[in-house]
């Protein structure tokens, strides 16, 4: 793995050192929030296969803005849902307990979307979530694109697009609705940059925006059916 601004042989670090002033409330969301402000499923000791994310800010030509991808349609798990980076953490990871879901948030948003880790800041990392449904614990990590690179698809297989989504889209009431799946569950999603987000993605930019002071009054009661 291509180190990240911040890494030594010993681990990813974490620092907020030069974040731009707009990201600060993130960093104070990140250093305050519970685990059960983020959901509801919180991870049992020891359960779920381990998985990191990297929730990827940057400044693009529209202003701040969020890296996403979409999964391929191939795929048995999440077939063609718009997500963050991120996948399991591979022995070579190092320590699950300690800088290893770091270091499989980095690899996989490489192997993913092709960016270059060295343009990385870790700023951040919040409390590891349960998703009960692929049986996953996952930890976010948070990231700030201080020197952005190229992004793609990388494997065909794995991603269908790769896409970047400004923040004020993300909190454009019009864009903001409550998504009811076959199973009955409903949940925050965002119909932005073509795709709709839903899910344990739009769950966790949901939490953000609102502890982060981002979100804007949206109308709840709008839903929009999965498919």
């Amino acid at each position: 793995m291509t180190q990240a601004q911040g890494a030594d042989a010993s681990g990813v670090q974490v620092s907020a050192a030069g974040v731009p002033s707009w990201l600060e409330p993130v960093v104070a969301v990140a250093a305050e929030v519970r685990p059960e402000q983020l959901s509801r499923f919180l991870p049992a000791d020891g359960a779920g296969r381990r998985a990191a994310v990297l929730i990827l800010f940057g400044e693009g030509e529209h202003g701040p803005d969020l890296l996403l991808m979409e999964r391929s349609a191939a795929l048995r798990s999440h077939a063609g849902q718009p997500s963050f980076p991120g996948g399991t953490l591979d022995p070579a990871d190092g320590d699950p307990e300690g800088d290893g879901p770091l270091r499989a948030a980095l690899r996989e948003a490489e192997e993913e979307t092709g960016l270059d880790p060295a343009g990385v800041q870790v700023f951040a990392v919040l409390p590891r979530l349960y998703i009960p449904v692929t049986d996953f614990t996952v930890t976010p990590v948070l990231g700030w694109w201080r020197a952005p690179s190229p992004v793609r698809v990388v494997d065909p297989a794995e991603t269908a697009r790769v896409f970047r989504v400004p923040v004020a889209d993300l909190t454009d009431p019009a864009n903001r609705a409550t998504l009811v799946h076959p199973s009955g569950f409903r949940g925050p999603a965002f119909q932005v940059g073509g795709a709709l987000v839903w899910g344990f993605t739009a769950g966790l930019i949901d939490k953000i925006v609102h502890y982060a002071g981002w979100e804007r009054p949206w109308d709840r009661d709008r839903t929009v059916p999965l498919g």
